[in-house]
């Protein structure tokens, strides 16, 4: 973070801006899109676009439009209009990228229903948006305990309070219709202010409180992915993963996004194969495909009576033998096809990063101490001599040999 408020401290440790993700500069933010057209002028005579982005809590974005004609920029506070009251957001983008978005998201920049900017914001108003935001962590936790005593299956999985402080808007998650009549006014009567719910799917949950994946990277959900496509099991079935769901599913509960973004290669890449369910007729019997591999273009196949013994075989070969039985012939064996299967030789590994090996801090050991000491242990043909006669001598114990004799 290149911001002032998350820069490290005097120690050396990071401060953290601690302002979960609205920070004033915008450096800390989720789903940033950035200005490549700041530093290009306008042409003589053209006014800028009058809409700006806003940025709220955990990425929440929305566009207004200038109708003041304020000089805005990219980190500034301002004060926008919300029903009722204020609210007070982080200009995020300004200028024709504002169109761009516009576009991608399907919003209509010419339509009058696009709310306004009133100002920008004032340190009082600074200071009670300050302050709302400083009351939704316990707000969190007596919300979910209403909740839980009105044994309602959903969960309140974040809280949103409006720049003013005159609305709190409260996202829940449930499988299915709740019945939250009471609890309104539960919350209404513990909380004195104007209650919202809304409904947010698992997966704009996630978005919404981030995390790190099993890649080891932050979710695609709260850093670029803004659009949520369905992700069946057939995704997985083409690119031949094990069926699996806690392996196939994210923290959303659901199936990994990332099942998609490889299967439009996956698919193209299985239009050269013959179909999965193509039976194979041949004189010993009939012969069954039972794996693919896509990216070296082979087949194994097992008999209907023998499902132990795999036969590999390449799509060219399959092809032949399914345009044969098509013809009413049959091979003599799927041996006679098959493919020897031998272990490829091992590579070399080319240093090309220039990395050093993982055992460079391992200490060797060292050969002429090791010599050294054998040659201590040797007697010597003089002194130790006598030395080697004085030791006793190996194998059993005296003590036992006198028991022995004293037994007979």
């Amino acid at each position: 973070m290149a911001c002032t408020s998350c820069s490290t401290s005097d120690g050396g440790a990071p401060k953290g801006c601690k302002n979960n993700g609205t920070c004033g500069t915008d450096s800390c933010n989720k789903l940033t899109v950035f200005d490549w057209l700041a530093n290009m002028s306008l042409p003589n005579g053209q006014e800028p676009f009058d809409c700006v982005e806003v940025r709220f809590k955990n990425g929440r974005k929305e566009f207004y439009r200038n109708t003041e004609k304020l000089t805005l920029s990219i980190g500034d506070i301002v004060a926008t209009e919300a029903s009722p009251g204020h609210d007070v957001g982080i200009v995020t983008l300004t200028g024709e990228l504002v169109k761009i978005q516009m576009k991608k998201k399907g919003a209509n920049y010419n339509s009058n229903e696009i709310p306004k900017i009133y100002r920008k914001a004032s340190q009082k108003d600074i200071d009670i948006w300050s302050e709302a935001r400083d009351k939704e962590e316990p707000m969190k936790v007596k919300a979910r305990e209403l909740a839980i005593a009105h044994k309602l299956e959903m969960k309140i999985s974040d809280i949103e309070y409006q720049g003013d402080g005159s609305k709190v808007t409260f996202y829940y998650t449930a499988n299915d219709r709740v019945d939250f009549r009471l609890l309104i006014k539960d919350y209404a009567r513990e909380f004195s202010t104007r209650i919202e719910m809304k409904q947010v799917g698992f997966r704009q949950e996630a978005s919404r409180l981030g995390g790190i994946g099993s890649c080891g990277r932050e979710l695609c959900c709260s850093t670029w992915l803004t659009d949520f496509r369905s992700v069946n099991t057939s995704a997985a079935r083409y690119q031949q993963l094990s069926l699996n769901p806690q392996k196939l599913a994210g923290q959303c509960g659901k199936l990994k996004c990332c099942l998609n973004y490889e299967l439009d290669t996956y698919m193209d890449a299985l239009k050269d194969f013959p179909e999965f369910e193509t039976k194979l007729k041949t004189e010993k019997g009939d012969a069954i495909c039972q794996k693919q591999d896509i990216f070296k273009g082979l087949m194994w196949f097992a008999y209907t009576d023998n499902f132990a013994n795999w036969h590999v075989l390449k799509i060219e070969q399959v092809r032949e033998i399914a345009a044969q039985n098509k013809q009413g012939k049959k091979v003599s064996s799927l041996e006679d096809f098959a493919v020897e299967t031998t272990s490829e030789p091992e590579k070399d590994f080319n240093n090309a990063m220039g990395q050093e090996s993982l055992t460079r801090f391992d200490q060797p050991r060292n050969k002429k101490k090791n010599r050294n000491r054998n040659k201590a242990k040797a007697p010597n043909q003089n002194g130790d001599q006598n030395k080697g006669q004085n030791q006793k001598p190996q194998g059993k114990r005296p003590v036992i040999i006198k028991k022995n004799e004293d037994k007979k």
